[in-house]
């Protein structure tokens, strides 16, 4: 499972993340991109679970 972290995000005085996880369908067996923005603590935990 191929996974990345693309953009870091600056909002006021906050520090964001955007993050995207390519994630295989069980049923299908193709792939679909899933996205999220968070704080740059999350990231690793957020990319590890499935």
């Amino acid at each position: 499972m191929a996974k990345k972290t693309v953009a870091s995000l600056q909002t006021s005085s906050k520090r964001l993340t955007k993050a995207i996880k390519m994630v295989k369908s069980p049923k299908s067996g193709a792939y679909t991109f899933t996205e999220a923005v968070m704080a740059p603590e999350e990231v690793s935990g957020w990319l590890t679970k499935k």
